[in-house]
């Protein structure tokens, strides 16, 4: 795609998105100048942009560990912070070993995972949104990943993966149901709510997936799931009491945290 080299168009589409309240506003009109095809495709973005709509839907992309996923309208934006997730969780991957990304939404995790691990995974994927398995169907095929749809792991054929996951990533949802109205509008207004909404302390769903997880995990695999500072105590707490032996880990600069739980006996 052409690139728009002139620097008075440049100048003028960082001022509409200044004013339009973009903090990033000079590196975003950078990614729009450039993925534009037409001076009508940039008008178009930049319009769609002002209005409030996530700069990776208007392009189609985001870029994630250091790759391009595929990022469809409607479809949850991968979060750098959740980068830290994926590193950890291709820190315990080992050659061959059986990889699940569950709620995956665009699989930017199972993407991210399978190119840090550095050999070959054995890769599945599963969310409950269409839009979202599509999106992950793109993103996954070059890992020879399969993306199945539903309700985390009834999505999944049990014969196959009862047992053998040895690395369960599950980036559930975590926002309390009250605070999703907080949420910058990005978020609120062009996201799936299902993909956002954690319940009433924003642990439901990890909940069920805690509960389950032992059955599907090979001795010594581990679950890993990202959550706020805040719930850190009772996320613990929670996959404990399933059995999995839990630790907490942190990166400041990304302001995430991360869990790893374990589980060191048959499930």
């Amino acid at each position: 795609m052409p690139v728009f080299s002139s620097s008075a168009l440049r100048s003028s589409v960082v001022t509409r998105l200044r004013a339009a309240g973009c903090v990033f506003a000079e590196d975003e009109a950078r990614i729009l100048l450039a993925s534009a095809a037409t001076p009508a495709d940039l008008a178009a973005m930049v319009r769609a942009r002002a209005e409030g709509r996530p700069l990776e839907h208007v392009v189609g992309w985001a870029e994630f560990a250091g790759l391009r996923i595929a990022v469809d309208p409607g479809v949850f934006v991968p979060r750098r912070r959740s980068e830290f997730l994926a590193a950890t969780a291709a820190g315990l991957t080992a050659p061959g070993a059986v990889v699940l990304d569950l709620c995956c939404g665009s699989g930017a995790l199972g993407a991210a995972v399978a190119a840090g691990a550095g050999h070959p995974v054995e890769l599945y994927a599963a969310d409950l949104d269409p839009a979202a398995v599509r999106c992950a169907r793109r993103n996954l095929a070059p890992a020879g990943a399969r993306v199945f749809a539903g309700d985390l792991f009834a999505a999944l054929p049990a014969a196959e993966l009862r047992g053998r996951v040895d690395v369960l990533i599950a980036n559930v949802p975590y926002v309390p149901t009250g605070d999703v109205a907080l949420l910058p509008p990005e978020a609120r207004l062009y996201e799936a709510l299902p993909a956002l909404d954690g319940g009433s302390d924003g642990l439901d769903v990890l909940r069920r997936v805690a509960a389950e997880a032992p059955g599907w995990l090979a001795p010594g695999g581990s679950l890993l799931f990202e959550t706020s500072e805040r719930q850190l105590a009772t996320a613990l707490a929670v996959v404990r009491a399933a059995g999995l032996v839990a630790e907490a880990h942190e990166d400041e600069e990304l302001d995430a945290t991360v869990v790893t739980a374990r589980l060191t006996t048959a499930g």
